[in-house]
């Protein structure tokens, strides 16, 4: 058999906040992300590589799949990205079937015309937010679904849900909803590595060191409200006026341009 496809000229990325990049940059100097990362990774192997990123913050699965699929597609990626449903499992009303459904279609539609996708796991954030508890059978729940759904249609899966690191804190930014500059380098070298990228390793799933040590007792209870506070609320204060943080909001890379490494 012959080994791995590495060899790739178009990259597009569909998804919400991750993909976007929010938590590694701002929105005044510019996001990174791990998109753009893994983009930068592929390039280094493929010169001349063009990347586009389609995705936009708080976009559920089904919103990715209207707005973003078919301009990708019109891409003609031979790479794409598709990482979307963590919006979906923080919703009330959450159906796993119908989230993974919607994935499924992206995958389908994108290997139909040729395009090599990848996807990913999801860590179990109740880790790093206790009030998240409830929705730990969500996230299991997804998790098997994408496998499933991926393995249907030959895309590959970066398994971040298998390694303690992806809970580590220091790879998640104040909000804890979205990855640190850190963290989205390390979904960017696991990516990297589910692919086959020459000259990527497994490196990205050893433990952060020193250690991280939890904040104890009082104190900790006291950063758990600081945090709920400050992000928690306003959150919900959004959903519940039935706003989100991508309104207005357009992808930052619609188009195809050539990635600079």
């Amino acid at each position: 058999m012959s080994g791995p496809q590495t060899n790739f000229s178009r990259y597009v990325a569909l998804g919400d906040s991750q993909t976007e990049g929010v938590g590694d940059g701002d929105d005044a100097t510019g996001l990174r992300g791990w998109a753009d990362r893994f983009a930068e990774r592929v390039a280094r192997q493929n010169p001349g590589l063009q990347y586009a990123n389609l995705a936009v913050r708080g976009r559920l699965a089904g919103q990715v799949r209207a707005e973003q699929l078919a301009p990708a597609l019109a891409l003609k990626p031979d790479l794409a990205s598709v990482v979307a449903g963590v919006n979906d499992l923080l919703r009330p009303r959450f159906d796993a079937d119908e989230v993974a459904g919607e994935l499924e279609a992206m995958f389908a539609a994108l290997t139909a015309e040729g395009a090599r996708v990848i996807t990913l796991t999801f860590p179990d954030v109740t880790r790093i937010m206790p009030l998240a508890r409830p929705l730990g059978g969500r996230i299991t729940l997804l998790n098997a679904r994408i496998r499933e759904a991926a393995g249907r249609h030959g895309v590959t899966v970066a398994e971040m849900n298998h390694h303690a690191v992806a809970t580590d804190p220091r790879l998640w930014s104040e909000d804890r909803l979205h990855a640190s500059p850190l963290g989205h380098a390390r979904i960017a070298a696991a990516m990297a590595y589910a692919l086959g990228v020459p000259g990527s390793d497994d490196s990205w799933a050893r433990p952060v060191m020193p250690p991280h040590r939890p904040v104890p007792g009082l104190r900790g209870g006291l950063v758990e409200l600081r945090w709920a506070g400050s992000f928690l609320g306003p959150w919900l204060v959004r959903r519940l006026r039935g706003r989100s943080s991508g309104d207005g909001r357009s992808a930052k890379r619609p188009e195809l341009a050539l990635v600079q490494v």
